[in-house]
């Protein structure tokens, strides 16, 4: 089954507003064993959404849409539909009567503008919100199958998860068996020299895929064919044998995180952690406290981003400030020290660097980071050599930052 992604919306057009949902959409299609061909952006108007709607159904299996679903007068995604499929728009009771007490339960009026929500090109099925207003949609075509749902992310995904997904491994017969390795600590051009001639090993029967982020590489080992239990074997070995090659990299499966597997280690361990930052100005606590339950192995930490806080509150050394600079390793060691001291945790981390655009030296160019692990067993400290974007930076400090962590932890055992 092949697909064609449609996103609608001036707002995403002009770059107003990010499309995560097409990203989103694009995993869950291959997930499902569905072949994304084509993904499009498209304005708010009549023309525009019939013509890119017709082009898709010429192209592909299943068309999905986002957006354009709401009650104002630009929301024209339903109109389109009806319109491509040469059918009148009904006002359906079922949508109408969960719309009015939606409303009801809010205080709420159910306007004549948001009454068009319940407005369903004929023939077509409504698709429960169970997160929003606007119901999603369902075209069963002979030809071409059409699904369009709202924009907002959350009432997107519910829906789809819901309601779309299980129509889709109706349609399409067979299994689809997925599994993610997550890595960390290598790009993907060096797990693919890792892995070596793994990926030819492993034949037709499993399919390899790199997909990497912001510090983090996820691998995708899927297979195909009539039985489930068999395709879920040849995932299983090939994900072993990946493991094999590369385990130190893997810290996880799945839509699990870094900051949640660094955390849980943490809180079998029984420890505690606390952090120094400079650079990365709280995006490190930020991460790891945005885990459910953090507060088990979190006590704080110090936002030390002039040098009077690094001595007044980590104590680092004054000497150390003048003959090293900030952004050295005796710095960093002497922040994780400080941050562990001060609060009484059992570890402590550190960061400290250039985070950029401006402010490098021939010395420590824009992109120079040090970090720092310290704990009564030992203390550790990296440089990295990053790149001259300062968000790019700091998430690439943050996530090396969890992953020293987790790379000690690792060494000090259960």
């Amino acid at each position: 089954m092949t697909a064609v992604l449609l996103t609608v919306g001036d707002e995403i057009l002009l770059g107003q507003i990010v499309d995560t949902n097409a990203a989103w959409l694009g995993d869950r299609l291959a997930a499902s064993g569905v072949d994304l061909v084509r993904h499009e952006t498209v304005g708010d108007t009549m023309d525009a959404i019939t013509g890119c709607l017709a082009r898709a159904c010429a192209d592909a299996d299943l068309v999905v849409l986002t957006g354009g679903l709401g009650p104002t007068h630009d929301d024209l995604t339903r109109d389109a539909i009806a319109a491509h499929l040469g059918v009148d728009l009904l006002r359906h009771a079922d949508v109408e009567h969960t719309l009015r007490e939606r409303y009801r339960q809010r205080g709420r009026d159910l306007t004549e503008t948001r009454i068009r929500m319940a407005d369903v090109p004929e023939g077509v099925e409504p698709l429960p919100n169970p997160r929003g207003a606007a119901p999603g949609l369902w075209h069963p075509g002979e030809s071409c199958v059409i699904v369009a749902m709202p924009g907002v992310p959350y009432e997107m995904k519910a829906i789809w998860r819901e309601s779309v997904e299980p129509r889709l491994h109706e349609l399409r017969p067979g299994a689809v068996v997925h599994r993610t390795l997550l890595t960390v600590g290598k790009g993907e051009s060096d797990i693919a020299a890792d892995l070596g001639d793994l990926p030819a090993l492993l034949g037709d029967g499993v399919g390899l895929a790199f997909l990497p982020s912001l510090g983090t590489v996820r691998i995708r080992l899927t297979a195909k064919g009539d039985d489930v239990d068999e395709a879920r074997a040849r995932v299983d070995r090939a994900a072993e044998a990946v493991r094999q090659r590369i385990e130190r990299l893997v810290f996880g499966e799945g839509d699990t995180s870094l900051e949640a597997v660094v955390g849980e280690m943490l809180a079998e361990r029984g420890l505690t952690v606390a952090m120094g930052e400079s650079c990365t100005g709280g995006a490190l606590a930020a991460r790891l406290t945005r885990v459910p339950g953090a507060s088990r192995y979190v006590l704080g930490g110090v936002l030390a981003y002039c040098n009077s806080v690094k001595e007044n509150q980590l104590g680092v050394p004054e000497a150390d400030l003048a003959e090293h600079g900030a952004v050295s390793e005796p710095v960093a060691l002497a922040m994780a020290r400080g941050a562990r001291e001060l609060t009484g945790a059992d570890i402590g981390l550190a960061t400290t660097g250039v985070a950029g655009p401006t402010g490098g030296t021939p010395e420590k160019p824009v992109g120079t980071v040090w970090i720092a692990y310290a704990s009564g067993e030992g203390e550790r400290a990296v440089r990295l050599q990053l790149s001259t974007d300062r968000g790019v930076n700091i998430g690439l400090t943050v996530t090396a930052t969890l992953d020293l962590l987790r790379r000690q932890l690792l060494r000090r055992g259960a």
